[in-house]
């Protein structure tokens, strides 16, 4: 379960950024067209490259509140497995602590 979700985070966060990429060079490149235009040509380019630029704006704060609900499950989950399993988490958290301690001291 853990493994898929992560999974299904990283592809949303891997298509987020292509996304994005797109869609910002798409504006960059309708606004460098424009500067170099005047009149009404100009204007349409710029407001084209606006839309886009809002678009990508509005694909990035729904990928937050995907984002945001996918660590919520997460830490559900892992709120329930340290509930079903506390002596294995204990010994889990002291193995972490206890293999830090040794790098720290050897340095």
């Amino acid at each position: 379960m853990q493994d898929t979700t992560a999974r299904s985070i990283d592809n949303g966060l891997n298509n987020a950024n292509a996304d994005m990429k797109v869609l910002v060079k798409d504006a960059q490149s309708l606004l460098s067209a424009a500067a170099s235009l005047t009149g009404d040509k100009a204007d349409e380019l710029r407001s084209r490259g606006m839309e886009l630029l809002d678009r990508a704006m509005g694909k990035a704060s729904q990928y937050q509140g995907q984002a945001v609900v996918k660590s919520k499950e997460l830490a559900h989950t892992a709120d329930v497995y340290v509930k079903d399993n506390p002596w294995r988490t204990v010994v889990a958290a002291a193995s972490v602590g206890l293999l830090v301690g040794i790098v720290l001291g050897r340095k």
